[in-house]
């Protein structure tokens, strides 16, 4: 459920109030006196940002020299609360030049009123978008001299953008260019075992754009997820087309996206925001494309002496690269000398990690490359214990390769006016939490 907020309260490090707004009559006017008798005299504001006192709930959060505090008389959404006190101190800040302290709050008492009033409607959130209040609460706040200097641009037709059903883009907007830039960013987290099984592996990914179109466009996404397949091939009463499908995990969308066309036809639609912008979210857990191959073989050779061999297959296509591939293998703590020898790349003993780094500026696929090292270790008089060892963790960025195997089936542009359109799309996968047991 929503916050459904009672008051906020907006106090000093001494307990002062600065300023305050209720908006429901179900809380009295002191409770503040009992945030402060019970919480900040009694020295409880680090150990939980959560506290029930009598039949009230009590959300805070401290920024810079100043205390927010949500009051609550039923039962709330929390993780919704401090989301819109950060919301709510993002937007402060760009009134008042980047500056959100107790002085900057006593000096813009007025224009925080009025923002109160917009931003919470009987203690339910609303628009929190500075895009969008600065389009008609048009006054000033007062600045500190160190505050960045403000950009003022012209937005025409703001009552359009206020009531209108695409307020995250204003109107007006013109390009000589029209350009769209799509990036697929894919984060693979995996988790293997010394003997080559995989126990735990997932990818995380998002979609990324950077539109600059004119006018108010229409976009449309298609990607060869399972489910929009199927929809399209229901819809053209034809057979899917051959090849892959994935099966999309945890989706979240901007703001943007229609998602009742999503839920009957399956396909992204969205009139996107003006610039950069998040736009989807996504989780895949089954089908995922490993991109690297991690052999590692470690042996004792008495008390002092270890041999460690690590094998590296890059596993992607041919024609693909890796970059700045590094290989980190924990060794004991009690290392006196290393000496590698390594088929490409660099390898170096980090006493500091207790690792050998082996970086490799360039990984081309289907390929693989060896170290090998051999390790003194300082000998001890104290018994050796068994304890478990730190995995091998890799870190490296494959351009054009998604391990989830995501693509962009097409992406159309309508617009009115009809201009022509340039698309530009690109894969990054990444090393996320890429471990493997030794």
């Amino acid at each position: 459920m929503p916050v459904a907020a009672s008051a906020i309260y907006f106090l000093n490090l001494r307990g002062d109030v600065l300023i305050n707004r209720l908006y429901r009559d179900d809380v009295g006017g002191n409770m503040v006196d009992a945030f402060r008798m019970h919480i900040m005299q009694t020295k409880e504001l680090g150990t939980c940002p959560v506290r029930q006192i009598g039949g009230c709930s009590f959300f805070y959060m401290r920024i810079s020299n100043v205390y927010l505090v949500i009051v609550v008389s039923s039962n709330a959404n929390v993780a919704c609360a401090f989301k819109f006190v950060v919301e709510a101190v993002a937007l402060f800040k760009s009134y008042f030049g980047g500056q959100f302290d107790e002085d900057s709050i006593r000096n813009n008492f007025v224009l925080i009123y009025e923002l109160l009033d917009e931003i919470m409607d009987f203690g339910y959130p609303q628009n929190l978008s500075p895009e969008i209040l600065k389009l008609y609460i048009t006054q000033e706040g007062v600045r500190s001299p160190f505050s960045s200097k403000p950009t003022d641009k012209p937005v025409p037709n703001a009552t359009l953008q206020v009531t209108g059903a695409v307020g995250w883009r204003r109107e007006g907007l013109v390009y000589k260019k029209n350009e769209v830039f799509l990036d697929i960013v894919e984060s693979v987290n995996l988790l293997m075992s010394s003997k080559g099984s995989v126990l735990r592996c997932d990818v995380t990914g998002k979609i990324l754009m950077k539109c600059f179109l004119s006018g108010m466009p229409d976009l449309k996404l298609g990607l060869n997820d399972k489910v929009g397949l199927e929809k399209e091939s229901q819809l053209k009463s034809r057979p899917a087309k051959s090849g892959k499908t994935i099966e999309l995990d945890d989706v979240t969308f901007h703001q943007c996206v229609n998602l009742t066309r999503f839920n009957s036809e399956k396909t992204v639609s969205f009139v996107p925001p003006d610039g950069e912008f998040e736009l989807m979210k996504y989780r895949i857990t089954e089908g995922v494309n490993l991109p690297f191959r991690v052999l590692p073989t470690i042996k004792e050779l008495g008390r002092t002496r270890m041999e460690v061999n690590v094998k590296v297959k890059s596993v992607f296509g041919a024609k693909m690269f890796a970059l700045g591939v590094v290989v980190k293998v924990p060794v004991p703590k009690q290392t006196a000398k290393t000496s590698f020898q390594v088929t490409s790349g660099r390898a170096k003993y980090n006493a500091a990690l207790n690792c050998i780094v082996w970086k490799i500026r360039k990984f081309p696929g289907q390929t693989e490359s060896t170290m090998s090292a051999e390790v003194e270790l300082i000998s001890t008089m104290a018994e050796k214990k068994s304890s478990t060892k730190p995995p091998i963790q890799m870190e490296f960025q494959v351009p054009m390769f998604t391990a989830s195997g995501l693509r962009v089936r097409f992406l159309k542009v309508w617009e009115k006016s009809g201009y022509n359109t340039v698309e530009w799309v690109r894969y990054i996968t990444k090393a996320g939490s890429y471990e493997i047991r030794c």
